[in-house]
Order: C-alpha cells, then sequence, then structure tokens
C-alpha cells in the first residue's frame, strides 16, 4: 500500500507551505518544502568551490542532497538566488530532485508542497491540494513577510513583480490536477485555511480519525 502523501500545490503566497508544515504535524508525516531544492543544490556546489553553470558538478550535487541540507541558515539571498538559477537550467538536476523528492517520501509518506507535486512529481498521491488566492491577497502577504525585513520594499512593487511573474507563467500556467481539490484562501487565516484543509483531507481519506 502507497504510503500517504499529501500534494500541496500552489502559486507564490498563497499560503500552501504553512498549510503544508501545519498538516504535516497534523498527520504525523515527514515535510518537504520542495521550493528550497534547487538553493540547497545550489549551495552544495558552492560550498565545493564548483560553478553551478556545470551541469556535471549541479547534477552531481543534485545526487549528493541529503534532507539535512534544506535545514541550513543560508539558502536565501543573493548568492542563492544566482546558484539556484543556474543549477535550475540541467535536465540532470531536475531529474535527481523528481528522485530525491520521491524517495524522501517512499518509506513513512509524507506531505509536500511545491508547484507540480500533483502532477508531476506524484500524480497518483491520494490526496492533493491546490491552495491559492487572488493576486491582491498574495501579493499583500507576500509584502508582509518581506517589509518585515527590508522596510524600504512598497506593496507596488511587489504587486508588480508577482503579476510580471505569473504572466511569465502563459506559455506553461500553473493548472491543479485533475483530482485535486482546490482551496481558495483569499478570505481565510491561517487557521481557517488550516481547519478547511483539514476537512478536505478527510473527506478525500474518509478517514476522520486521522485528525487529532
Amino acid at each position: 500500500m502507497m504510503p500517504l502523501v499529501i500534494a500541496v500545490d500552489g502559486p507564490a503566497a498563497a499560503g500552501k507551505g504553512t498549510l503544508a508544515r501545519r498538516l504535516a504535524a497534523q498527520y504525523g508525516l515527514p515535510y518537504l518544502d520542495t521550493g528550497l531544492l534547487y538553493r540547497a543544490v545550489g549551495r552544495r556546489v558552492l560550498d565545493a568551490a564548483g560553478d553551478p553553470r556545470d551541469a556535471a558538478v549541479a547534477e552531481a550535487a543534485a545526487r549528493a542532497l541529503r534532507p539535512e541540507d534544506l535545514q541550513r541558515g543560508d539558502l536565501r539571498g543573493p548568492p542563492a538566488d544566482d546558484a539556484a538559477s543556474n543549477v535550475a537550467a540541467h535536465p540532470g538536476v531536475r531529474a535527481a530532485l523528481v528522485d530525491f523528492q520521491r524517495s524522501f517520501a517512499a518509506r513513512a509518506g509524507a506531505v509536500l508542497d511545491g508547484r507540480d507535486i500533483g502532477t508531476v512529481i506524484f500524480p497518483d498521491a491520494p490526496v492533493k491540494l491546490y491552495v491559492t488566492a487572488s493576486p491582491a491577497a498574495r501579493a499583500h502577504r507576500r509584502w508582509l513577510e518581506v517589509s518585515a525585513r527590508d522596510p524600504l520594499v512598497t506593496l507596488a512593487s511587489l504587486t508588480a513583480e508577482m503579476a510580471a511573474r505569473d504572466a511569465g507563467r502563459d506559455a506553461a500556467p500553473m493548472k491543479p490536477a485533475e483530482d485535486a481539490m482546490v482551496l481558495d484562501t483569499t478570505a481565510l487565516d491561517a487557521d481557517a485555511a488550516f481547519a478547511a484543509a483539514v476537512a478536505l483531507v478527510a473527506e478525500k481519506l474518509d478517514r476522520p480519525d486521522l485528525t487529532n
């Protein structure tokens, strides 16, 4: 029997990360923030004084990735951003990280959040959530997060940045899996979104006894 895998997909700042972490705790499952994978690979390359643009070096780093690499505190910021962008361009890195994600959940199941968990990584996952929110709500949430670190950032600039990023996906738009349950968090705070998600998971599994 396939271990319980909960796939949580959706656009940036829709609340999927917070929700996925709480679901993992609720169901006693490991949690994987797949958005950190390329950053962690890039960091491994930099640690070894390698070139993130070198496909062989980047793939070797991806194949050597360990879950603890995702816990380091230097996965944000310009150096990590640049390295992640470069390693992400290599198909071998992508293939290695697909293997990593599947291996992560193989033994005990997992909650994974990302952009293609339910469509590519675990198309047979028993539970798929697609977490979304309005562009305005997403931009405001991102502003609250970023302004705590950078008081000079403006809501208008972040709104424009996120709109440009969303528009850039027109060629390959982010869409929920056909069997995903869509959760719109526009009008929900974190607790309400979590309660709604738990209800959806219990309904999908028809096992309310899983909840604490």
